[in-house]
């Protein structure tokens, strides 16, 4: 289990920094995710298919993330709690790096937990717990909070 999902985590993170770059592979973004997934986070829970609504949403995502500035994200840990033999909870600790004009480059710290099965052989994400990335953007000056943009 844990060589799988450090390959899906290798395949996440390149993936996810050719799509900073401009070059989004949204197939093979789609293919990390398994056919359904729940994601849950301070603003709520939500489950999703693995279709092209979620390539949209993912490519959406990807344009947003290069119009606040962010450069690289990069993976400086993975560890795995095991459930059974077919699954597992990835914590990812990530650090995100972000591009600014007017101040120094800022970097970013945190964790998503993911909830990862193996089939086959293969590791899929089909789900995730996140923390509250609109604060910490705006706790680091990336994002600006409504009254202070108006």
């Amino acid at each position: 289990m844990e060589r799988a999902v450090k390959q899906l985590f290798e395949r996440y993170e390149r993936l996810f920094n050719e799509a900073l770059g401009g070059d989004a592979d949204m197939e093979a973004v789609a293919s990390l995710y398994a056919t359904d997934f729940i994601a849950a986070s301070p603003a709520g829970v939500m489950t999703g298919k693995n279709d092209e609504r979620l390539k949209k949403v993912m490519a959406q995502g990807y344009a947003r993330y290069r119009a606040i500035g962010t450069r690289e994200m990069r993976i400086r840990h993975v560890r795995t709690s095991p459930i059974d033999e077919h699954h597992c909870i990835a914590h990812v600790a990530w650090t995100a790096s972000y591009a600014r004009q007017e101040a120094t480059n800022v970097t970013i710290d945190f964790d998503v937990h993911y909830l990862v099965q193996k089939h086959e052989a293969k590791a899929k994400v089909f789900g995730w717990v996140a923390g509250d990335e609109e604060a910490l953007l705006k706790e680091h000056g990336i994002i600006q909070a409504p009254s202070e943009a108006e």
